[in-house]
């Protein structure tokens, strides 16, 4: 028994297929926008790829590419198929395959909400990513003769300065890591000798950060050795300095960053989603 059964003549058949040619080939193109999406959410994860700990984040942007895609081939034949529905004897052929389109287009629904609400869901996930990938990449700040890290310095300076952070949680990071390379220190200097000998790991331990920390609205210059001792500079008060290094640590820059840019898609998917349905 069928319920809600509808009749149309010929022209209402026309007008309907009409219509719904052209929401599926709208749909096309909000396929193509969540497939740019994902390449977008890629390329940036990509480039900071070498402050994060694992390959995890790049779920996210995966499963944009593959909906997207999805979202192209199915609308792209549901388009055909209206389209062909204009000459009942060209529907004919695909009356058969309607009722398991339309099975497919329910479980690809389903997974278009569950990337959305992912979307949402990953700031936990990405946030331990950046922990332990920015405690990692700090290490080998210094290890600029070291192929495969040779280029962590810049990436690192680069953060700071287009993020206006500095360290992992803050500047005081700097101060548990030996970020000076051993070939610039004078190991022949009474200094030198005593910061090793006092380091249980042997390391040059220094209350210093690097120079892409400061903050060049400091309306004085960058104080970025002896940071937090007050007798070492005039008129100066580290606890009271807020101008003079940026405070907030990368990750929490970072996090704000990707967890904004994906919360951004994951309403724009919603909105798609809303359209599919």
């Amino acid at each position: 028994m069928a319920l809600l059964k509808v009749k149309f003549n010929q022209k209402k058949r026309v007008k309907l297929a009409q219509g719904l040619w052209l929401m599926n080939w709208f749909s096309v193109f909000a396929g193509i926008l969540v497939f740019s999406m994902g390449l977008f959410l890629k390329i940036e994860l990509r480039k900071r790829s070498e402050v994060m700990d694992n390959s995890e984040s790049h779920f996210v942007p995966n499963s944009l590419i593959l909906m997207g895609i999805l979202s192209c081939a199915f609308n792209g034949f549901a388009g055909k198929i209206c389209y062909d529905s204009l000459d009942p004897a060209k529907f004919a052929k695909w009356k058969p395959l309607l009722k398991p389109y339309l099975a497919l287009c329910c479980v690809f629904n389903m997974l278009l909400f569950f990337v959305a609400l992912i979307c949402f869901l990953m700031r936990g996930s990405l946030d331990s990513t950046l922990a332990q990938g920015l405690k990692n990449g700090m290490k080998f700040y210094r290890d600029t003769d070291t192929p495969g890290r040779c280029f962590m310095k810049k990436t690192i300076d680069m953060l700071q300065i287009e993020f206006k952070c500095c360290g992992n949680n803050g500047y005081k990071d700097w101060f548990e890591i030996q970020w000076i390379s051993n070939r610039y220190l004078d190991f022949s200097s009474k200094e030198v000798k005593d910061r090793i000998k006092s380091n249980v790991d042997g390391r040059y331990l220094v209350d210093g950060v690097p120079f892409s920390c400061c903050n060049p609205s400091s309306p004085r210059p960058c104080i970025q050795y002896q940071v937090t001792n007050n007798s070492a500079h005039y008129s100066y008060d580290y606890q009271t300095e807020e101008l003079n290094l940026w405070r907030r640590g990368c990750r929490e820059a970072l996090l704000s960053y990707y967890s904004g840019m994906m919360s951004s898609m994951g309403a724009v998917i919603l909105l798609v989603w809303l359209f599919e349905v």
